[in-house]
């Protein structure tokens, strides 16, 4: 499957797409009123920070506890529910009188929930297309998270201003609303991709098996850790630029969406495999230019730059595919998804407590070095052909997989 022509004519596919799309635009709106809600309040770049990226860090809980439920859930089912559940707890965040203490409650558990997210979706993804599709499918959900994301940033800051925080909070509770109809409607009832019921046990031991093969493990830390800390240089655009946040994460949206498209439908597979190391170097890089204090047009330049590096996360999704059995596809990209969320959290915190003693554009600067640091010492195991696809093979049952196309197991 090369073309989006075909991606498109794929059924299901853009009932998926329309709702993953829905979850992106209400996450959007609604994660950028409350920081901004917060930081009124409060003043403190470190709780904005947090208010935005909150949930991302909880995911660390549901990835260890409701994870097997990625491959043990009916989709549609979960991925209704998951809507459901955050446009009713984002409409309470919206509720005048609410305190801090609520709305991080609210936020620990949405994070919670959300660990399932990526692994539903992208699982789903997985059964819905053939697998040479896998790469272009999942590079144009990135793209349509990014257009959302320039369009859910821009409006979200005009609804911040011309209205309150408050309303773009209840716009955004009405968009999860909206995509909760969409999976519901649209998506066909399929079984569980896996059988038994979702614990705690049973994630904790399918991530354990996950996690002992040390070219997986390496797949996981190299995209997890670099992009946390940049996602952390994003954090404080709102302490960096209060006015003009907006803009900010908009310019590295259409960032996002030029990577996914150059990556993901024109790049050949010979060489987007060897992209890796480049694409997280430009990830980070540019950003040690906010130690200079850039001007808003300038930030925004090298944010949009920057950002092309996030498609290194297709490179290392198509790796990781090769390198997992079928039966935990949901919970491998599940793990992979909420890990990188968690990581995010983590990398928000730390550039929110660098900004809180220095300054916004030193927490963007530290993070960003960081992040450079930890990509070359990860250089020689993402070289191509590195790590063997077979495995943890010997010691499972044999399962029909994915394998990206041109790649033999």
């Amino acid at each position: 499957m090369r073309t989006y022509r075909e991606l498109i004519r794929t059924p299901e596919f853009l009932p998926l797409f329309s709702a993953y799309s829905g979850q992106i635009a209400a996450q959007t709106v609604s994660g950028l009123a409350l920081s901004t809600l917060v930081y009124t309040s409060t003043g403190s770049p470190l709780l904005s920070t947090v208010a935005m990226f909150g949930p991302s860090l909880a995911q660390v809980i549901g990835a260890t506890t409701l994870l097997s439920g990625a491959d043990r859930l009916p989709p549609r089912a979960a991925l209704t529910g998951m809507s459901l559940i955050f446009g009713l707890t984002t409409a309470v965040q919206a509720i005048p009188g609410t305190t801090l203490w609520v709305v991080f409650g609210i936020l620990l558990c949405q994070g919670v929930i959300a660990a399932l997210g990526g692994g539903v979706s992208y699982g789903l993804l997985n059964e819905i297309l053939p697998s040479n599709g896998y790469v272009l499918g999942s590079s144009v959900l990135s793209m349509s998270a990014g257009l959302m994301q320039i369009g859910g940033y821009a409006v979200g800051g005009i609804l911040t201003a011309v209205l309150s925080p408050r309303e773009a909070l209840l716009i955004g509770a009405a968009l999860y609303l909206v995509a909760a109809v969409v999976s519901r409607t649209g998506l066909s009832a399929r079984p569980p991709r896996a059988l038994g019921r979702t614990s705690a046990a049973e994630t904790w031991r399918n991530n354990v098996r996950l996690w002992s093969s040390k070219p997986r493990r390496h797949v996981y830390l190299a995209f997890w850790l670099p992009c946390g800390l940049v996602v952390g240089c994003e954090s404080l655009y709102v302490a960096y630029a209060p006015r003009h946040a907006g803009l900010l994460f908009a310019a590295g949206a259409f960032g996002m969406l030029v990577g996914d498209v150059l990556t993901g439908r024109l790049v050949p597979q010979r060489i987007r495999e060897r992209l890796g190391v480049p694409l997280l170097l430009l990830l980070a890089a540019p950003y040690l230019i906010f130690a200079l204090r850039p001007p808003l047009p300038l930030a925004m330049a090298t944010v949009m730059i920057a950002t092309i590096g996030y498609s290194a996360n297709w490179v290392l999704q198509e790796r990781l595919l090769g390198l997992t059995p079928g039966e935990l596809t949901g919970q491998a990209l599940g793990l992979y998804t909420s890990g990188m969320r968690t990581m995010q959290g983590l990398g928000a915190v730390l550039a929110g407590a660098v900004a809180e003693f220095t300054s916004p554009a030193t927490g963007i600067a530290v993070n960003a070095a960081a992040a450079i640091v930890i990509t070359l010492l990860f250089m020689p195991s993402l070289r191509p052909g590195r790590g063997d696809s077979r495995t943890d093979r010997a010691a499972a049952p044999e399962q029909p997989h994915l394998t990206p196309e041109g790649e033999t197991t």
